[in-house]
């Protein structure tokens, strides 16, 4: 039996060279949208957390959408379209491109599997030219006579840690594949990644910081330093 192979790329730092979630913060705070110290101080905390692995994913996704839900819809959107041109296209780097189009070549189905929420990341994917994301899915105000805009509360199973390979499990199976049909290979920067590196069928440490490095070595995992 020939297996459908899958290219599963994390995005922040892997392939994109800074974290999106990050800079979108510092983006709408520049505009005003956020006090900048209380921001800064908030975020620097929820980050050191995400570095130790012990981040409250609901908390942190309820204070990086607060913005976008108090400004709604469409000044957000018209945001969005401020960061894509002024920051994140300029962060595109031609390698991480070729990656992609690389496995694509091969005829793999290539999937961003991000810990971002969608809002921010869906337009990246787009720019990288990949169709497939799955990444922290956000409530919305559907109630009768609700803004029909994001709420802040994450919807399903957030793509964090474990989440990621419960996340790709579905996504698989809503495809008719599972993981037995199937080879994967998972690019990824992050400790907190480990669930789904050691799921996937070849993991590969891209960008990684000194510990994830270390465990690759120690592994005999890939070592791939795309922005080197």
């Amino acid at each position: 039996m020939t297996l459908q192979r899958i290219a599963l790329f994390d995005l922040d730092h892997t392939l994109i060279p800074f974290d999106s979630d990050y800079a979108w913060g510092e983006f709408t705070t520049a505009r005003g949208w956020t006090d900048a110290n209380e921001f800064k101080r908030q975020n620097d905390a929820f980050y050191a957390h995400y570095k130790a692995g012990t981040l409250d994913v609901h908390a942190y996704v309820r204070f990086a959408t607060a913005a976008i839900v108090r400004h709604g819809a469409t000044d957000s959107i018209a945001a969005h379209a401020d960061f894509m041109r002024d920051t994140v296209l300029k962060g595109i780097q031609s390698q991480a491109l070729e990656l992609v189009q690389a496995h694509q070549k091969a005829g793999d189905l290539v999937v961003v599997v991000t810990a971002t929420n969608e809002f921010v990341t869906r337009p990246i994917a787009t720019a990288l030219g990949v169709q497939e994301l799955i990444a922290i899915e956000l409530e919305r105000d559907t109630a009768p006579g609700g803004t029909g805009w994001y709420t802040g509360t994450i919807a399903g199973v957030p793509s964090f840690r474990e989440g990621k390979v419960v996340r790709v499990a579905q996504w698989l199976q809503q495809r008719g594949l599972d993981w037995g049909t199937v080879h994967t290979t998972f690019y990824s920067d992050s400790m907190n990644d480990l669930p789904l590196l050691e799921r996937a069928n070849t993991p590969v440490a891209t960008n990684p910081d000194a510990t994830l490095r270390a465990l690759a070595q120690e592994r005999g995992w890939r070592i791939l330093d795309l922005f080197a």
